[in-house]
């Protein structure tokens, strides 16, 4: 890996929000689906694993959990391996780890070996591709980046309703064993994906700024500063007192149904109907997320999608029919579609694209944790109170907390940011890089109308992507 260039993303490229950035975010749309409904789809193999091994079913649930810790809890180690040797490579590396582990995991004797290969090897090969694609997202879409978000985030119901039937395929057809096999080849589209994030070109610097530009990205393989900027502490605190009660819905619906005296395959439909409107409401409100007055709003309109998530989670509980919880799903998916369109769009624009590859790493080790104990904490209440109500009453006031901690702190903590804080940043690091070099301030001036000079110029070169050998496939 020493031979390729590592993707920094300097801060003088414009985001081209186009061209091949399509490409980018078709790949992103891909590991998405793959990252969020993966763990989820694992779930049809249960039962013929519970039968082989001889075990209980949550001795087999842990297969998931494992998978979405691994997702969610190694976020500060692909932000190093990103800053380390870029996108590109780490997403190849991640797709290979991915169907490596689902592969050996087909020929595995007991259910400890399918906790690491499926669990821990699967695990951490989508965190190395689901991270890095969104990194290179905000790099590639600036005026169209909640429009991007809202699709590439759409791959996650899109997959779901796709996977879980194929699934069942597959364990019909060619049992348990050959099911894994077949999902461990299909995984390594996530290396093509890879092979999509061209890093984009950096514009024309004399050697001089370019040493003690790669000096300084050296240093900060994990960018701890993110700590000190008052938006970033507001936003982790809210997305992990969010994630306690945003994923306990979904995986108590379909038993909600069940114990209410409906068949499996009724109360398996509203899982269904949520998907199939949560495809839709991801783009759509990424499209509004985008109007001109809405996007210096955004946070207000995430908050905005927490509350109406928690106020649905609060009526869905006093549902006590099928027709009930068909109307729940139907707002439920509405909701929860807003919050995963607008979740790291909101990250994104607090934190800007240097310190994002670092902000989003240290964002999901947070939420790691409160992913942990969201639903297993819902299950004891459960077992507790043999109560649904209460459950969805927990999970809602949590998620309506959690928006208004976003909503006051940044109204009332934050002051008003500048409109282009892109811009700012270029001119602080380029007035950080003259400093080093000793330069007068007639230099300083100089360059800095070079750099206009070259923006205004050249405006479509700026923004192309890198087509050496060494950086394409």
């Amino acid at each position: 890996m020493g031979a390729v260039v590592a993707d920094d993303g300097p801060s003088g490229v414009k985001a081209p929000d186009g061209g091949w950035g399509w490409a980018v975010l078709f790949g992103c749309f891909i590991i998405t689906g793959f990252s969020y409904a993966f763990p989820k789809a694992v779930s049809v193999f249960f039962k013929e694993l519970i039968r082989e091994f001889s075990i209980g079913y949550s001795d087999t649930a842990w297969i998931s959990s494992i998978l979405l810790a691994m997702l969610y809890g190694t976020g500060p180690l692909c932000s190093v391996c990103v800053n380390r040797f870029g996108c590109r490579p780490v997403m190849l590396v991640g797709g290979l780890f991915a169907s490596m582990g689902m592969v050996i995991a087909s020929f595995c004797t007991s259910i400890v070996q399918i906790y690491l290969t499926a669990g821990v090897i699967t695990g951490l090969g989508l965190a190395l591709n689901f991270q890095p694609s969104l990194i290179m997202l905000n790099r590639y879409f600036d005026k169209r980046r909640p429009l991007a978000n809202g699709l590439s985030a759409a791959g996650s119901p899109v997959f779901l309703c796709a996977l879980s039937p194929l699934g069942q395929i597959l364990q019909h057809k060619y049992g348990w064993r050959g099911g894994f096999l077949i999902l461990g080849g299909m995984l390594l589209n996530c290396c093509v994906c890879g092979a999509l994030m061209r890093p984009l070109e950096p514009p024309k610097k004399s050697e001089a700024t370019k040493e003690p530009a790669e000096k300084k990205a050296k240093k900060k393989l994990l960018d701890f500063s993110v700590f000190k900027d008052g938006g970033f502490v507001i936003y982790t605190l809210a997305a992990s007192i969010m994630v306690l009660g945003l994923f306990v819905p979904p995986v108590f619906i379909v038993s909600y149904a069940k114990d209410l005296g409906y068949q499996d395959t009724k109360a398996a439909f509203l899982l269904t109907i949520l998907g199939f409107i949560d495809i839709f409401a991801r783009p759509i409100c990424g499209m509004v997320a985008g109007l001109k007055w809405v996007r210096p709003r955004c946070v207000y309109l995430f908050s905005f999608s927490m509350i109406f998530n928690g106020f649905t989670d609060l009526m869905g509980s006093m549902s006590v029919d099928y027709g009930g919880l068909v109307v729940f799903c139907i707002f439920f998916g509405i909701s929860y579609g807003m919050v995963g369109a607008l979740q790291f769009e909101v990250l994104m624009a607090i934190v800007g694209t240097q310190k994002f590859s670092s902000a989003i790493g240290l964002v999901l080790l947070a939420e790691a944790m409160a992913v942990l104990i969201g639903p297993p904490s819902a299950g004891k209440l459960l077992d507790a109170t043999e109560r649904y109500m209460f459950v969805f009453i927990i999970a809602g006031i949590e998620v309506t907390t959690s928006a208004l901690v976003l909503a006051l702190g940044n109204f009332f903590c934050i002051k008003k940011k500048s409109e282009e804080p892109h811009t700012k940043e270029a001119a602080a690091e380029r007035e950080e890089l003259n400093k080093s070099e000793d330069k007068t301030p007639e230099d300083g001036k100089v360059d800095s109308i070079e750099v206009e000079q070259f923006l205004k110029d050249e405006p479509e070169k700026n923004g192309e992507v890198v087509t050496n050998p060494e950086t394409c496939v």
